[in-house]
């Protein structure tokens, strides 16, 4: 177990408190019993725990991946249960979930940085808890008053896991090519039929059940998505009294063996093979989730919650590298110093060099920028959550959904690129086994594919985000940044200047979209739509950055120093990147649609 920090408190309690001012929101009806005290009480647990409990294992659960025994159960080190039991007793899987549920009712923004810590700590054992949690969120959204009281409150007292079950062999990320099928009973259930893979935590002995959430078409449907529904499909039948009974024929056919993230099972799963045949007839049994044909719609209710979840995880393995590269740079010494003429001199330590200094500024600007992005759009969720006024409502939905995309697949980018730097600090050490920053790289590279891919959020910003409602999210999201820049220039100096920087980007971003679209071809506008995400992304983590400079503008001390230069770091080295990429994107350039497959 390492010594150093896996998270910064100070940068948490800067974004929450003298940011986003989390505290306000206790004077919403839902949030009112809470105060700053039980904030910090949640968070300084969250801590303990993750450090205790979830930290220690983490080498060894990489070094000791889940296996598949002859009997089709999962072997996996004790440590990663022991963890997870602790942090249900601690109600950790309840937390942001409605009181008459056994929840705290918490806000989002809160327990979305409570999880950090535990995703900083330990990647893989965190995995369980998170799709659990989002799968409990759709259940208890758009399931019945039935299936919230059979699946969702075991769910948030820990006894039973969930997980959501899209791709299939030949379908991947295509949903309208997935062939699993619902046929329905007499008794008002379904068998369930087809094969599921890449389902993390798709079995396990650590919960007394699991409970999966599957897309599947019922016979006779609609074509292609309009024909996809929702199906509880749980590993282990449940009595009318609450109890667990007999085997589900949902099979474990496979584990997949991972780059990283080894700690997570990750699982291809058979539905309806006969392995098990509850009743003697085929299938498994399944329970549809509202109304038949609408599962996608209910679907990317726990898909976007999973986005901006990975964008978190991808920041908080970003982040816990960067602290360890500053801990390693402090302390390991190799060289003089550039004005040091003397040989003889006694070596320096490592940060005392231009070239690392830089370094970790990046990682700090990517780690910080991003923290702070995610957490900005988990406030936006307990605003929505809380507004009454349907017109309000309508705005943070939109910003929302604009900003999802970002705050996925920036982090998982650019904290990613800052665990490759935390290795480069550390050197051929950090290539070896004996320094965690190795792992921490290999963990977060699965989140450049986790829910979706950069092409499929470049497409889902380009091509539905920005110019959805004639081009409303576009709109509003310059509008929220111009509100910013504003703030910025009337502060003046060197704030104004950021400000000016900003609003140069931001109509760059404008202009750029309208080009891209004017010619209305969609597959040319589309081509480079991997490049417009990077380089929007680039822009919103700009604003966010100018934001945490207002917030710290006028404070002295070294962490507010530290916030300032690594803000000027954003805007003097990534920033600039945005002027090609958006020039490349206004000339309509056509090098992907014109090159042929048989080239490659």
């Amino acid at each position: 177990m390492s010594s150093v920090p896996i998270l910064s408190t100070r940068d948490l309690e800067f974004l929450l408190y003298e940011w986003l001012d989390v505290e306000a929101l206790t004077s919403r009806e839902r949030f009112a019993s809470h105060s700053r005290e039980s904030f910090d009480d949640v968070l300084a647990l969250s801590a303990q725990i993750a450090i205790d409990q979830f930290e220690p294992h983490n080498k060894y659960s990489d070094a000791h991946e889940p296996t598949m025994a002859a009997d089709g159960t999962v072997s996996q080190p004790v440590e990663v249960k022991n963890a997870l039991a602790v942090f249900a007793e601690a109600g950790l899987f309840a937390g942001a979930f409605d009181e008459e549920l056994g929840g705290f009712q918490l806000p989002t923004t809160v327990m979305r940085a409570s999880m950090a810590w535990f995703q900083a700590a330990n990647a893989s054992t965190a995995g369980y808890p998170f799709l659990t949690q989002a799968n409990a969120n759709l259940l208890a959204a758009h399931g019945t008053p039935e299936q919230i009281d059979t699946w969702v409150k075991p769910m948030l007292e820990g006894r039973f896991f969930g997980t959501m079950c899209l791709s299939e062999p030949e379908a991947g990320s295509s949903l309208a090519d997935i062939t699993t099928k619902a046929v329905p009973q007499n008794d008002g259930t379904y068998r369930v039929v087809g094969t599921k893979m890449w389902i993390s935590g798709g079995d396990h002995e650590l919960s007394e059940n699991i409970v999966h959430l599957v897309l599947a078409k019922i016979p006779g449907g609609p074509a292609g998505v309009k024909g996809i529904s929702l199906f509880i499909v749980p590993k282990k039948l449940v009595g009318s009294d609450g109890a667990v009974s007999e085997r589900n024929d949902v099979v474990l056919a496979g584990l997949n063996h991972k780059m990283g993230n080894r700690g997570t099972t990750n699982a291809v799963l058979n539905f309806g093979e006969g392995t098990y045949t509850p009743g003697g007839e085929a299938g498994a049994v399944g329970y549809l989730v509202g109304e038949p044909h609408k599962g996608l719609s209910y679907m990317f209710h726990m898909m976007n919650e999973a986005r901006i979840g990975v964008g978190f995880l991808a920041t908080s393995l970003g982040y816990t590298g960067y602290l360890q590269s500053v801990e390693y740079a402090r302390s390991r010494k190799q060289g003089r110093s550039l004005s040091n003429k003397n040989p003889e001199s006694p070596q320096v330590a490592i940060i005392e060099h231009p070239d690392v200094r830089r370094m970790l500024l990046a990682q700090k600007s990517y780690v910080e920028g991003s923290l702070a992005l995610g957490l900005y759009c988990s406030k936006l969720v307990d605003l929505l959550e809380t507004e009454a006024d349907p017109d309000a409502q309508a705005r943070l939905t939109l910003l929302l959904d604009v900003l999802t995309p970002i705050a996925k697949s920036f982090p998982s980018q650019w904290c990613l690129e800052a665990n490759s730097l935390a290795i480069q600090v550390h050197g051929g050490y950090g290539y070896t086994r004996d320094y965690n920053v190795e792992q921490l790289y290999r963990d977060n590279r699965l989140n450049q594919i986790h829910e979706g891919t950069h092409g499929v959020q470049g497409l889902d910003l380009l091509g539905r985000k920005v110019i959805m409602q004639d081009g409303a999210g576009l709109r509003l999201l310059a509008t929220t940044m111009q509100e910013t820049i504003d703030r910025a220039r009337e502060a003046g100096g060197e704030s104004a200047e950021l400000g000016d920087r900003v609003a140069a980007a931001l109509a760059l971003t404008t202009s750029t979209t309208a080009a891209v679209w004017a010619p209305g071809e969609p597959a040319l506008a589309l081509a480079n739509a991997s490049v417009y995400l990077e380089a929007v992304g680039h822009v919103v983590v700009a604003w966010i950055w100018l934001e945490q400079w207002l917030a710290a503008a006028t404070k002295e001390g070294d962490f507010y120093d530290g916030k300032r230069q690594a803000a000027r770091y954003f805007f003097r080295f990534e920033l600039p990147k945005t002027t090609a990429q958006f020039a490349l994107l206004a000339s309509l350039d056509r090098t992907t649609l014109d090159t042929s497959n048989s080239w490659f």
